[in-house]
């Protein structure tokens, strides 16, 4: 009984408390406050210079890339001369369709280079697919968290909405007409009048408890009162529920958990999307530049190549973009509470008091809304007994008054149905659930998502880069067309026949035997 009367409790993460840790400096480089602050410039400053870093990685890597590039270009044009006749040696040592000791072994290393960058690659691809996963996990973790709380707020607009339309019902039609069949006994006239009075009591007291409703047209109200009949709101869920969504893309004022909710995940879509076809692509990369070397096709390895090129753009681009969102959402998980309520997006609407006992949720707190509940529910409970004594007293001198009383009695049992309703919606621990819900898929799921996308990131540049390094020296080392047509001629000559052989001495064996000895002939010819 204990483990259920407890409220969960969020307490930040290792990763957030260390990337929260991160030493902050501006355009200036001066050091900052690292306090979550989006809309300041100075906080963006702050984020640019550590999404900076990736851009300095990369020019870092094109550095490296371009001196191999010039050790290809330039450096083995000058060993061509000094290996020729190193080459030629070397035929004469080998079986003729083979490449020499020395170049072999340059052979080897370049192309277990090439393929360890690709494994690399790989593993990266294998974190990022985590990593993508894990992020997607955190945030429907998160937009379903503010769903609920969404479907808790309608529901709780409804609750009071439908209980004043009722109660504004029963002061407007059958409590007129029994105060006009009442005119005439002073008793009846009175507790119809003080079932008015607090009926009225109650509308203005209900109509003070204000979670920044927004959605709530003032004509709503009005419309419901028209009804025939007032019966117990049952709210749908949320996943039936609509949500209203503004027409621009700016925040609501007040904040509306639906509004992010249906935010978030348009923009998790894409995220998720572009991840997929981002590690796709390098996937992609990886396997045809094996295939590549496997088959010595060099079109296809200048193909991988220039995506190659592509791919380490986008994973330093990626990487930056990583960084700031992961300091950036450190710092708000750090201490979210404080963020949240010095909001404007948040408190505009909403008092201080409601925001900090629905955040925290404390035992020590008593709900701001516990003297109008008491009052109310005092109210509705005086207005029941009225109505009991008139039904005890009142019909049998008034008999026509039995039809308004009934209806007044339907509307409050109706009211009584709701407000028990409301005064459970209004406690804290359904919102400070769906609160520390939402935090712990963005700050536990999330980060970890994220971090292991930027690991995916500095890993697959890294790969990239030694990838685009050793590719030139892979496909150098391919046997060129004429290569590979003398030794397709080698091997198609009788094998019995020695390859050191010169064309005429061919010619001059052949020779020996196609024209016999002279005088061999004479004598055969004297016997």
């Amino acid at each position: 009984m204990a483990a259920m009367t407890t409220v969960p409790s969020y307490a930040p993460s290792l990763w957030v408390r260390m990337c929260h840790a991160l030493p902050r400096l501006d355009l200036t480089m001066q050091m900052k406050d690292n306090f979550f602050v989006p809309d300041s410039w100075e906080y963006q400053q702050t984020l640019l210079v550590l999404s900076s870093l990736s851009a300095i990685a990369l020019v870092i890597s094109l550095l490296v890339v371009l001196s191999f590039l010039i050790h290809y270009c330039c450096c083995h044009r000058g060993d061509r001369s000094e290996g020729s006749e190193e080459e030629e040696e070397d035929e004469d040592a080998s079986t003729g369709h083979g490449y020499s000791g020395k170049k072999g072994r340059g052979i080897c290393c370049v192309t277990w280079v090439a393929v360890a960058s690709v494994t690399l690659c790989c593993v990266a691809i294998g974190i990022g697919f985590y990593g993508n996963s894990e992020a997607n996990d955190g945030m429907y973790q998160l937009t379903s968290s503010l769903l609920t709380a969404n479907y808790t707020l309608a529901s709780i607009d409804l609750l009071i909405t439908d209980t004043i339309s009722g109660l504004q019902l029963s002061v407007s039609g059958p409590l007129t007409s029994m105060e006009e069949l009442f005119t005439g006994s002073k008793p009846f006239l009175v507790s119809t009048r003080n079932c008015r009075r607090l009926s009225e009591n109650v509308i203005n007291l209900l109509s003070s408890i204000s979670l920044a409703r927004s959605g709530i047209d003032a004509g709503l109200v009005n419309d419901s009162i028209s009804g025939a009949s007032i019966i117990p709101l049952t709210p749908v869920p949320p996943s039936v529920a609509p949500t209203l969504v503004p027409s621009s893309g700016l925040m609501p004022s007040p904040f509306s958990p639906g509004w992010a909710a249906n935010t978030l995940m348009v923009n998790e879509d894409y995220r998720w999307l572009s991840y997929v076809l981002l590690l796709l692509l390098d996937l992609i990369v990886c396997l045809f530049i094996l295939l590549g070397l496997a088959k010595q096709a060099r079109w296809l390895l200048i193909l991988m190549t220039v995506l190659a090129w592509l791919a380490l753009f986008l994973s330093w681009g990626s990487l930056g973009l990583e960084t700031a969102t992961v300091v950036a959402l450190s710092d708000f998980c750090s201490d979210p509470n404080t963020f949240v309520v010095n909001s404007t997006h948040f408190n505009t609407g909403t008092s201080s008091d409601v925001l900090d006992y629905y955040l925290t949720c404390s035992r020590r707190m008593n709900s701001p809304f516990q003297q109008v509940l008491t009052q109310s529910q005092r109210a509705l409970s005086n207005i029941h007994t009225h109505l009991s004594s008139l039904d005890r007293n009142a019909l049998t001198q008034f008999p026509k008054a039995e039809k308004s009383l009934r209806e007044v009695q339907q509307i409050l049992n109706s009211t009584e149905g709701n407000f028990h309703q409301l005064v459970a919606l209004l406690n804290c621990r359904g919102l400070n659930k769906d609160y520390i819900d939402s935090l712990k898929g963005l700050c536990y799921d999330g980060m970890e998502g994220l971090l292991y996308l930027s690991l995916y990131s500095f890993l697959s540049a890294l790969a990239f880069t030694a990838i685009l390094c050793s590719l030139p020296g892979a496909w150098r080392s391919f046997p060129s067309e004429s290569e590979e047509y003398e030794d397709s001629d080698s091997e198609s000559e009788d094998p019995f026949t020695s390859h050191q052989y010169s064309p005429s001495m061919l010619t001059g064996y052949g020779g020996s035997q196609s024209h016999p000895n002279p005088a061999h002939s004479r004598n055969l010819y004297s016997r």
